[in-house]
């Protein structure tokens, strides 16, 4: 079968709706309950999701009629077992909302007229944003990880080799904010899908509450241990267990987890019998280790263990990650949750706010640009988001702070520069402001502004030209 889709999420265990679903399309998500497939749906925008026989008319209503009603647009298909009348089961199903039915998982035929009549709506329904992928093509049914620029293209390629090797442990590096954890998942998710991920942040619990975590303990082992407890190396099973910021683990329990990974068994704290270690142990670090090794506070020979094939993710600052500032802004501002009453209201990012978000050196990385983006939704009161809704923290940067700054010298200011760059056609100036013509007509005559050729100097003695965009704030 000719391959007309790009996405399509299964809701089912089954392996042989799993093969329908790759004949129906280049990119398969695997969801094993409603949750799952509510949070997939919402991150890979589907072309069609496959619900098995086993969910019910009503489970499947439920998946289509969630708050946020994105799953509403997604075609749903039931995939029946092949077996006994379905006839009823099918008139229930459609009345649920669902978008055709396939009677066995080897009706590939009948799929085939669904898959070509969704793709000849979607030509006629869907513009060219729609069909726009965040995600690097080859790459997307492995790692959810948002970007195309040539520095996550290789991360993913290295991401996928290390987890079709038997590498363990796993070694993810990168700054806060860069998406390490997802890194993490997605090795987990090409190694071992069906088993257990369990995360624990190194610097987030005191020594000894870290090494009950991660080993268990027996009851009666310390004050206050008044029942056994399972750690995670042994809860994760064969799956994997992540160790997030591993440069902020005590050196006491540095050497008990090097035994571990030596090893591949441990004991539980107070206990004395030996447990094996079944599990992939994926460690991340914001910080260089090399110089935690150097000031004493990191194993070196811990690092030598873990540090066999390294997975290194680069900042957003980074020269060969700059063109992903845009996609990521566009994704955030797509799949956002914080203002479900916005939704669908904007749909967009002028020009002037997207160049002012390629200017920022974006310290906190990913993570910084997805809550400078919902603070923008949050503010914003057009269609799209305009340079006025974007509020970068500038003290994150390390410059300095603005003396005399107000609101209303930032805004006059920056109307000024958008009509001295335009040559006072206002209709483009206040296109490259995010704000309407009238509005643009009302600013000019509120704050007296006039053609002038000093116009530049004034704004300088306010902000540098390179801080002006960031400073804020057309309404």
């Amino acid at each position: 079968m000719k391959v007309f889709l790009r996405r399509v999420v299964t809701i089912s265990r089954q392996a042989s709706v799993h093969q329908l679903a790759k004949s129906a399309a280049k990119e398969v998500f695997v969801a094993d309950d409603l949750s799952e497939a509510l949070q997939i749906t919402r991150t890979v925008n589907p072309d069609l999701v496959f619900f098995d026989h086993y969910y019910t008319a009503e489970k499947v209503r439920k998946f289509l009629e969630t708050p946020d009603n994105k799953s509403a647009r997604v075609p749903v298909v039931i995939v029946f077992d092949g077996e006994g009348d379905t006839d009823l089961s099918i008139e229930e199903f459609r009345r649920a909302g669902v978008f055709d039915y396939l009677r066995s998982s080897s009706d590939y035929g009948r799929l085939k007229q669904i898959v070509a009549r969704l793709k000849q709506e979607s030509d006629k329904t869907r513009g060219s944003d729609e069909n726009f992928s965040y995600f690097a093509e080859d790459y997307a049914a492995d790692a959810s990880i948002v970007g195309r620029s040539e520095a996550v293209i290789e991360q993913l390629k290295m991401i996928k080799l290390v987890a079709q090797s038997r590498c363990n442990p796993v070694l993810i590096l990168g700054e806060t904010g860069t998406g390490k954890e997802l890194a993490a998942r997605a090795v987990h998710n090409l190694r071992s899908p069906k088993e257990r991920f369990v995360a624990l942040n190194c610097a987030a619990l005191t020594a000894s509450l870290l090494e009950s975590e991660l080993f268990g303990h027996m009851k009666g082992s310390f004050t206050g241990a008044d029942r056994e407890k399972i750690g995670l190396l042994e809860m994760a099973g064969t799956g994997s267990v992540f160790l997030d910021e591993i440069s902020e683990m005590p050196t006491g329990l540095q050497a008990k987890l090097l035994r571990v990974l030596q090893e591949r068994e441990f004991r539980k704290v107070g206990g004395v019998e030996t447990i094996h270690c079944k599990a992939t142990i994926i460690a991340s670090s914001n910080k260089d280790l090399n110089k935690e090794i150097e000031a004493k506070r990191f194993r070196r020979d811990l690092y030598y263990r873990l540090n066999i094939c390294p997975i290194l993710i680069e900042p957003l600052r980074s020269p060969r990650r700059r063109q992903d500032i845009r996609i990521l802004a566009e994704y955030f501002l797509k799949t956002s949750s914080l203002c479900p009453e916005k939704q669908g209201k904007v749909t967009g990012i002028t020009q002037l706010a997207i160049e002012a978000l390629e200017r920022h050196d974006w310290p906190g990385n990913v993570r910084e640009l997805c809550n400078v983006i919902e603070r923008a939704i949050l503010f914003e009161t057009a269609d799209k988001i305009g340079l006025s809704s974007i509020v970068i923290d500038s003290a994150d940067s390390g410059r300095e702070h603005i003396r005399g700054f107000s609101l209303a010298k930032a805004e006059r200011e920056l109307i000024a520069r958008a009509l001295q760059e335009t040559g006072w056609q206002k209709t483009q100036a206040a296109t490259l402001l995010g704000i309407s013509r009238a509005t643009l007509y009302a600013k000019v005559e509120q704050y007296n502004i006039k053609k002038d050729l000093d116009r530049q100097k004034d704004a300088q003695s306010y902000y540098s030209e390179e801080d002006l965009p960031e400073a804020v704030a057309v309404s």
